[in-house]
């Protein structure tokens, strides 16, 4: 049994065991039972998560329809339901969740409706977090947007001043999903010739959208879709940015410069395993088993379960109870010298190093194109994720 330790009345799991990835070499073989799609097991969990949804969505819009406000209770359960499906789209972006690449597509594209994402536009974009995840050379997409401490002194105050409003919880789980959603999502990005296929994504979900939109509103009205959909929309998607944020962004968590940068390692360093309670674990389609996912996109969410429990390697992820992950909004820079992140007042406490990073980020060739945020050595500011 694993041993925890107790450190400010929460129960902490140790450092993942540096050498956890050189123990699962052969990982492919052991995930190889487990990496593949069931199309039985696929339907049931389709069909125990569409039906609820629909069956809340429509309480809630028959409600607010004959203006029965209580009806609005069900939008959390309802916004619960919703990240259960994005993460069945996530599993058909990754080609998991069934055997057949257009079943995957078809049924990602539909579920894209519902969760105001383009389908082939996010998959690209999620294909390149998994494939830069804890590199620092690669931020920027797909990803929350870190600084190194140095990086962050290098800056100008009120650059400063963006990084931590930008990292404030209010706009990360607030702002930050209607940002994404609403707009990031309805808009294309990227050249036409290089990204067609997410060009036409984008488009042909916000045709969709709008089709529906005004079908919705001719048949019921405006009110629930603004006090019932809506929230509901954006609530699952602070839910959804909330998992995506613990299962990376944590105290012991890993990154490195592109020389140093490895895949298992990031995955067994970088990845959580984000222990919820049975029926949190299920509405979140097991996502929380993230070191596993990271390590094997073909493993559908259904199956997760089952690869922690068979193989013993998988149990070596750092461990985030709900109660741990409470404390992980705070954690705002990664510390290249201590190797982990740490809140914006740990700086506060070493002018020596805001004069070390400044001299840094001056004597970098491309300092007055990044606007001295990049320090010798590093690569470039990050994009926003």
């Amino acid at each position: 049994m694993r041993r925890f330790f107790e450190q400010g009345g929460t129960c902490l799991s140790p450092r993942p065991n540096p050498n956890a990835a050189a123990g699962v070499s052969g990982w492919r073989e052991l995930v190889a039972p487990y990496a593949r799609a069931n199309g039985r097991r696929g339907a049931l969990e389709l069909f125990c998560t569409v039906l609820p949804f629909l069956a809340l969505v429509a309480g809630v819009f028959l409600g607010l329809t004959h203006e029965i406000w209580p009806a609005l209770v069900l939008v959390l359960p309802a916004s619960a339901f919703l990240v259960r499906l994005f993460i069945i789209q996530h599993d058909c972006g990754h080609g998991s969740y069934f055997k057949a690449r257009w079943a995957n597509d078809l049924l990602g594209r539909i579920i894209g409706i519902f969760t105001l994402t383009p389908y082939a536009f996010w998959r690209r974009d999620h294909a390149l977090h998994h494939a830069t995840s804890g590199n620092l050379s690669r931020r920027g997409i797909g990803d929350i947007t870190t600084l190194t401490v140095r990086e962050y002194l290098a800056r100008s105050a009120p650059r400063r001043l963006l990084y931590r409003l930008y990292r404030h919880p209010l706009t990360l789980f607030i702002v930050g999903p209607a940002y994404q959603f609403l707009l990031l999502h309805r808009i294309p990005r990227g050249s036409l010739a290089r990204n067609r296929e997410g060009w036409l994504s984008v488009v042909g979900t916000d045709a969709t959208l709008a089709a529906i939109l005004v079908a919705a509103v001719l048949l019921v009205g405006w009110r629930p879709l603004v006090v019932g959909y809506l929230p509901i929309a954006m609530l699952a998607g602070s839910i959804g940015i909330w998992l995506f944020y613990v299962q990376h962004q944590f105290e012991s968590t890993y990154w490195r410069h592109e020389a140093e940068w490895n895949f298992e390692t990031a995955v067994f360093e970088g990845c959580s395993f984000y222990d919820l309670p049975g029926v949190l674990r299920w509405l979140t389609g097991h996502i929380g088993f993230h070191h596993i996912h990271h390590l094997a996109i073909k493993v559908p969410s259904y199956s997760l379960r089952a690869a922690y429990e068979a193989v013993p390697a998988f149990r070596e992820a750092r461990r985030l109870s709900l109660r741990d992950s409470f404390q992980c909004w705070r954690l705002a820079l990664w510390d290249e010298q201590r190797g982990r992140l740490v809140p914006f007042r740990d700086v506060r406490q070493r002018p020596a190093e805001i004069i070390e990073a400044v001299r840094d980020a001056s004597r970098h060739p491309c300092a007055d194109i990044l606007g001295a945020s990049a320090p010798s050595g590093e690569s470039g500011e990050p994009g926003d994720g």
